[in-house]
């Protein structure tokens, strides 16, 4: 569908500095085909031209009405669902558009859908708004590459090893794509190579049909056959191993996608993405394998496979830190995982590893004192509760947990009077909180 009029008219609005028609307008867009990257691009523009015509008066108001769609974005990322993910980030950028985290999340989750031109436009204008941010510059590199413009990605890897010249997997991109472009050009006056262009021109054409939002089953069947017929001619070609797993996907058997990703990563071990998207892949895996088990009464064997997920994700997430062990979401994100497998020391060693980093301190400070209060050490539980809380506004969900917790702690400690504080703090604004106020009653 042709929607260049449509953007036209957005840009109009921007222009005229109508911020709001132009942020509906984007919106709309996007929602209608979410791999709409111009318009994707454009929503970022709208939005942040529309906050810095608003200031700081409303600060405070889109924190709080943020918390809701973010906190939703955040458990549909863990259950996989990215598309919805992506429009409740969309609803929390709609207040704040330059948070660096929820961008990078955005870009994340359009990525894991197959939104690859609107995951480029959000990672590049992370890079803008965070321009020291590693992983939104890796990212947009990746990306930038994927869709064949060498010496942008280029660009976007030296940017990313000027914020951190230690990053291998950045050196080793920029070491790549240096390789590439020079053989490009010292080839590109040949006949043969000429030939080659066109023939690498009419795959990247049927690489875009492939990856079109919207294909029938048909269409992807017919597709899927036209890739499995040219990869038994080049059964070493990545790129055809990638696109078949993307074509299994898409057609919701995330097994065999499974076996193709497998087949790319052994060519390219180093990859951090498709160590991502073989993680991804056998999580999909084993979770349809549990909502059949679910669906067909089968309560043991759900419980089996439950338990193999949760072991899968913990080695999972163990193989993206040791691929990327400076990336500080990574350690946190793993020590979820641990939390989740019972591991509490496990989770702890992580937690500590990346509770200085500030994208994801107060994160991790909060998980730290939860670790504590697991293994009853209330002293150090209660005084990461209250660094984690110190970076709240006092009324999100996240703070009245940490002052609930708080109270629990002063509880079993036998300090009433100290609990009662912790909890009335929570009864004042949200009454409805958990039992706070039967607890209030209870501990006049």
């Amino acid at each position: 569908m042709d929607f260049s009029k449509q953007i036209q008219k957005a840009e109009e609005a921007l222009r005229r500095r109508n911020f709001d028609f132009a942020v509906e307008l984007f919106r709309q867009l996007v929602d209608l085909d979410p791999d709409q990257g111009e318009a994707r691009a454009g929503l970022r523009r709208a939005l942040k031209k529309r906050q810095e015509q608003e200031g700081d008066k409303s600060k405070l108001f889109r924190a709080v009405s943020g918390a809701l769609p973010l906190s939703k974005a955040k458990t549909l990322q863990k259950l996989g669902k990215h598309n919805a993910c992506a429009k409740a980030l969309e609803d929390y950028l709609g207040g704040n558009p330059l948070d660096e985290e929820g961008n990078l999340l955005l870009g994340m989750s359009l990525e894991a859908a197959g939104h690859f031109k609107s995951a480029l436009s959000v990672y590049e204008f992370t890079a803008e708004i965070a321009p020291k941010n590693p992983e939104a510059l890796k990212r947009a590199g990746a990306m930038s590459q994927r869709a064949g413009d060498h010496a942008r990605a280029l660009t976007y890897f030296e940017r990313a090893l000027e914020a951190d010249p230690r990053d291998q997997e950045a050196l080793k991109a920029r070491k790549n794509l240096a390789a590439e472009t020079a053989l490009s050009r010292s080839n590109s006056g040949t006949v043969g190579h000429s030939r080659e262009l066109i023939k690498d021109k009419d795959r990247s054409r049927e690489l875009e049909r492939s990856k079109r939002l919207v294909l029938s089953e048909e269409e992807l069947r017919a597709e899927l056959t036209r890739l499995e017929e040219r990869f038994a001619e080049t059964p070493a070609d990545v790129e055809l191993m990638l696109q078949l797993a993307d074509t299994h996907e898409r057609l919701g058997d995330p097994a065999a996608a499974l076996d193709f990703a497998e087949r790319a990563l052994s060519y390219r071990k180093d990859s951090f993405e498709l160590v991502c998207k073989v993680g991804d892949l056998e999580s999909k895996r084993l979770k349809k394998a549990v909502a059949r088990a679910d669906k067909g009464g089968k309560a043991e064997e759900a419980g089996a496979l439950e338990r193999e997920l949760i072991v899968h994700e913990v080695k999972d997430y163990k193989r993206r830190v040791e691929t990327r062990p400076s990336d500080a979401a990574l350690r946190l994100a793993l020590a979820k995982k641990l939390l989740r497998a019972d591991d509490v020391d496990g989770a702890l060693a992580e937690l500590q590893r990346c509770s200085g980093e500030p994208r994801v301190r107060e994160e991790a400070l909060f998980h730290l004192a939860q670790c504590f209060q697991q293994k009853g050490v209330f002293d150090l539980a209660k005084k990461e509760y209250e660094r984690a809380l110190a970076g709240t506004d006092g009324k999100s969900d996240r703070a009245k947990e940490i002052l609930y917790n708080l109270g629990s702690i002063a509880e079993a400690r036998g300090n009433r009077e100290e609990a009662r504080s912790f909890y009335i703090r929570i009864y004042e604004v949200d009454i409805g909180y958990r039992d706070v106020a039967a607890k209030m009653g209870t501990l006049r």
